[in-house]
C-alpha cells in the first residue's frame, strides 16, 4: 500500500462490497447511487503463470484470491480516494483477458463503492490507510445464489456450460465458508436491505464531514 499512497489526505472514502458470486452485489451497487469500481476487472490474465489451478486438471481456479491482482486493485482505490480519478482495466471473463482500459472519475463524490468477490481481501489495507467507510458482505440463501449465478453466467456466456455447472455446484457447497472467510477478514455480513441502510448511513456521515470541512 505504501508504494501507492501519497501524503495528500484522502478526499473520498470507499465502501467495500463483497459476497459470493451471484449474491447480488452488482444490482445493489447500481441501487446505491454511488460511483462504482468493479473489482472483478482486476483478475489476472488467463496466460499468467501465477494463476492457481483446480485439482485434477480442472483449469484455473478463478474463485481463489490468488487469481486476482490485489495490489493493482488497492492502487486504484487509493488513487480514487486521493485524486478522485483513476484508470481501470476492462476485463472480459469469457476470454480471461483484459481487453482495454477506461477512466473512472468520482466527479467530486466523497464516497464510492468498490464491489467484487475478493473485496474483503483489501479491507485491512484500506482501513490502515484511512480510506475505509464500511465493508459489507451480501449473504442470502445458497440455493438462490446458485440459481441466480448460473442463469447470469450462462446468459453472458462467461465460460462453457459444463464448467459453469461444475463451478456453481462447488460454490453452492462452499457458500457458507466463503461468507465466513469474508467476515473473518472484517466484512459485515448482511442481506440487501441492511446493506443499503449502512450505505445510506455512510453517505450521511460523509455529507456531514464534507460540510464541516467546508
Amino acid at each position: 500500500m505504501s508504494s501507492h499512497s501519497s501524503t495528500r489526505p484522502p478526499a473520498a472514502r470507499v465502501v467495500l462490497l463483497t459476497g459470493p458470486s451471484g449474491s447480488g452485489k452488482t444490482s445493489l451497487a447500481a441501487q446505491s447511487g454511488l460511483p462504482v469500481l468493479n473489482l472483478d476487472d482486476f483478475y489476472k490474465e488467463g496466460t499468467d503463470p501465477t494463476l492457481p489451478q483446480l485439482p485434477e486438471g480442472g483449469g484455473a481456479d478463478w474463485d481463489s484470491p490468488l487469481s486476482w491482482d490485489a495490489g493493482a486493485a488497492v492502487a486504484a482505490i487509493d488513487a480514487l480516494c486521493r485524486t478522485g480519478r483513476t484508470d481501470v482495466p476492462v476485463y472480459d471473463i469469457s476470454v480471461s483477458a483484459r481487453v482495454g482500459a477506461s477512466g473512472l472519475d468520482l466527479g467530486g463524490a466523497p464516497l464510492f463503492l468498490a464491489e467484487g468477490i475478493f473485496a474483503a481481501d483489501v479491507i485491512a489495507d484500506c482501513r490502515a490507510a484511512g480510506l475505509l467507510a464500511d465493508a459489507l458482505c451480501l449473504r442470502g440463501r445458497p440455493t438462490t445464489t446458485f440459481r441466480r449465478r448460473l442463469a447470469r453466467d450462462l446468459r453472458e456466456g462467461r465460460k462453457s456450460a459444463p464448467y459453469l455447472v461444475r463451478r456453481g455446484l462447488r460454490l453452492l457447497r462452499n457458500e457458507r465458508s466463503i461468507v465466513a472467510r469474508h467476515t473473518a477478514l472484517g466484512a459485515h455480513a448482511c442481506a440487501k436491505p441492511e446493506a443499503l441502510a449502512r450505505i445510506s448511513a455512510a453517505k450521511a456521515a460523509d455529507a456531514v464531514g464534507t460540510a464541516v470541512r467546508s
